[in-house]
């Protein structure tokens, strides 16, 4: 099991953001408390169309660093199919 960040970059207010995201939700919640982002922050459906965080690029490299893989953002769509079933 996994969790990824993804490499799109979108700007929210003064910040650049990307997606924190797991094969799992046990092991995403994880990884937001080691990186230290608040459960509050997390979305799933029905408000979002996939469960994941929105993170800043400085929480990403955070998440790399204690072993978050990587995603290309133009495959994060077939990720979700694939592993949400959505």
């Amino acid at each position: 099991m996994t969790v990824y960040v993804d490499t799109m970059k979108a700007k929210f207010g003064n910040m650049v953001m990307c997606h924190m995201f797991a094969d799992t939700d046990e092991e995403l919640h994880a990884m937001a408390d080691k990186i230290g982002i608040q459960r509050k922050w997390f979305q799933c459906p029905p408000k979002a169309s996939w469960r994941h965080y929105d993170i800043a690029l400085s929480k990403r490299k955070l998440a790399l660093s204690f072993g978050a893989e990587e995603m290309q953002w133009r495959d994060v769509a077939y990720w979700a199919r694939l592993v949400q079933g959505r």
